[in-house]
């Protein structure tokens, strides 16, 4: 896994992991790396300094890094950002209400979605609050048919 520091065209810096450079490449070329601030796709990797770890190389006299002195005349550092951004957060927390409230009120019927959706729509079925599976050509057959149905948003950390 490698950590990459991004920011996006307005300016946004965030920290994201891929499992390699090649994957951050692929994802970001299909358009999948968004800004979690304003959701602008047009994300770039921001300059990172290398992390060098320190050893003391056979040196007695070494000093661990933790024991270092500080160079008082350099800058102080800066506090890291956080990978969650307090905004993403209540949008996953809204997200996961979301689907909580439809998983304990609706019935899942699994991957007879688009046939139990398009009965109920036709008046073949009762009428009752149903969630399932569909493919992407099902879910634009219903909708070219006018049947009303609603993607539910993956749970946020299903994704990771």
């Amino acid at each position: 896994m490698i950590r990459f520091t991004l920011a996006c065209a307005s300016g946004h810096t965030f920290e994201s992991w891929f499992p390699s450079g090649s994957a951050y490449d692929e994802q970001s070329a299909r358009g999948l790396v968004t800004c979690p601030i304003c959701n602008s796709a047009k994300v770039a990797k921001a300059p990172m300094a290398p992390a060098v770890a320190r050893t003391d190389l056979g040196r007695r006299d070494a000093i661990p890094a933790a024991q270092a002195p500080a160079d008082a005349s350099g800058p102080e550092p800066a506090a890291p950002l956080p990978t969650i951004t307090e905004p993403e957060r209540q949008l996953r927390a809204l997200l996961r209400a979301v689907r909580e409230h439809v998983v304990a009120t609706a019935e899942h019927v699994g991957d007879r979605f688009a046939d139990e959706a398009r009965a109920i729509h036709y008046g073949e079925a009762e009428g009752r609050p149903i969630y399932g599976e569909a493919s992407l050509h099902e879910a634009k057959a219903l909708a070219e048919e006018g049947v009303a149905v609603m993607p539910l948003p993956p749970a946020p950390d299903d994704r990771h």
